[in-house]
């Protein structure tokens, strides 16, 4: 009896001793945990690291006036207010055409034309040479594309941008279309500026204008108040520049290749601020948008709690690129085109026409004109002046207007064409030399 309790107390001890080797790592970790939390603990205790926050700026008061001409029809009687310089003249060539935006010029002298607010395509042609496209002369050949605006011809194919679409359709031999499938999609929502513009660049890749959805916000979209540089299958894209609110007009000039686009600047900041940019566009440049505009100014009246790094508009500013010609406030630029024919006299070789749709929200109308920018020999922009001006008048204390421009382009016999998508009238500006 002795001899198995000895026994059993024996196997005990033993058990006991495993039972404590087997603890001592649980021991170990448990000790290591109430290291680590009573670490933990202590960081709770310290202070929290401050995060930067916007920067103080002095109050700015701004005068802003909503002034919209009242819009009148586009009559006979009205084309005699418009005025070209000497040796130019201008006629109506196409009536009722609706929201007439862009245009695309093709080598036969047939037109193709966006309608936006309808979202198709006109196909024009002046079939009996009179100088003048009728009712007759005109047929759609795209539709149910929402709020199409911008148009690119190559390689037989039609490119046509509308909302957050860009659309690819084939020109086939009578001019009419292929029914149109989709080229690059999802694009940002447009919001306050869905109009895009298109242009095959000499890289061979397709660049388009990304406007900003609102006045003067940034948004999240990377690709928003952008112009975008897309392959040329659609499949893939880059940012090409940003900070650009709505370069809706650009192009390169013939001679030097340089980009150039011209930004429309924010409303209500007053009837002088921010002008309307002409920028030497590059890759990877930041052209200051919502928070700077000219020569890398700030503006006063865009909230500095938005700009990244919750730095001083200063500091961005600096960072980003200067215009290189400023003009009118609200003049809003919408189309722009570089002149290569020979009708026009030789100094105009290489210039560019900006067409400008006009201001609602400055005390004297701006805009409501077509405009030339002058390049010089070296191909470096020097001025901008008005080139066909009229619409817009004062009758009294009221000011109204007849026209809204939107797209230009050259024609195959050296004249331009200027839409105006108020009365979807098509106008024809030519060289005469003071001929009639």
């Amino acid at each position: 009896m002795h001899n198995g309790v000895f026994s059993c107390g024996l196997q005990a001890v033993r058990l006991l001793k495993y039972r404590v080797e087997e603890f001592k790592p649980m021991h170990k970790t448990l000790t290591t945990l109430a290291v680590l939390l009573s670490a933990a603990f202590a960081q709770q205790q310290d202070p929290p690291t401050p995060r930067p926050i916007p920067p103080g700026e002095p109050p700015a008061t701004v005068t802003a006036t909503r002034n919209e001409p009242t819009p009148l029809e586009f009559t006979s009687d009205q084309l005699k207010k418009v005025q070209v310089p000497a040796g130019f003249q201008v006629k109506v060539i196409s009536t009722g055409l609706g929201n007439a935006r862009m245009l695309q010029v093709m080598p036969d002298g047939s037109i193709y034309l966006t309608r936006r607010s309808s979202g198709d395509v006109l196909l024009l042609k002046d079939q009996n040479g009179d100088g003048m496209i009728d009712s007759t002369e005109r047929k759609q050949v795209a539709q149910n594309l929402s709020q199409a605006h911008g148009i690119a011809e190559k390689d037989g194919k039609l490119y046509i941008a509308a909302d957050t679409t860009i659309w690819v359709a084939s020109i086939l031999s009578d001019g009419t279309l292929t029914i149109p499938r989709v080229f690059a999609s999802d694009f940002p929502d447009g919001g306050q500026h869905s109009a895009r513009t298109l242009h095959w660049g000499s890289d061979g890749y397709l660049y388009a204008s990304i406007g900003s959805p609102n006045n003067d916000t940034p948004v999240p979209n990377p690709e928003s108040a952008t112009l975008v540089k897309i392959s040329p299958d659609g499949k893939s894209r880059e940012v090409f520049a940003r900070g650009l609110r709505h370069t809706i007009g650009f192009g390169w000039h013939p001679q030097t290749g340089i980009l150039w686009g011209f930004d429309q600047g924010s409303d209500w900041h007053g009837d002088n601020i921010p002008p309307e940019e002409l920028n030497r566009l590059e890759r990877g440049k930041n052209y200051g948008w919502p928070f700077c505009y000219g020569d890398r100014i700030p503006d006063p009246y865009v909230n500095v709690g938005n700009i990244p790094g919750k730095i001083t508009k200063e500091e961005y500013c600096k960072a980003t690129e200067a215009s290189t010609l400023n003009y009118t406030a609200h003049a809003a630029a919408i189309n722009m085109i570089f002149y290569t024919g020979t009708q026009f006299p030789a100094e105009f070789k290489n210039d560019a026409f900006v067409a400008f749709r006009g201001s609602w929200n400055r005390n004297e109308p701006s805009g409501y004109e077509l405009a030339r920018v002058h390049f010089d020999a070296m191909g470096v922009p020097v001025s901008i002046t008005p080139f066909m001006t009229g619409f817009v008048f004062k009758d009294g204390d009221v000011w109204k207007q007849f026209a809204r421009l939107a797209g230009v382009a050259q024609y195959t016999d050296g004249s331009l064409l200027v839409t105006d998508d108020q009365s979807g009238v098509l106008l024809q500006i030519s060289y005469t030399g003071g001929v009639q």
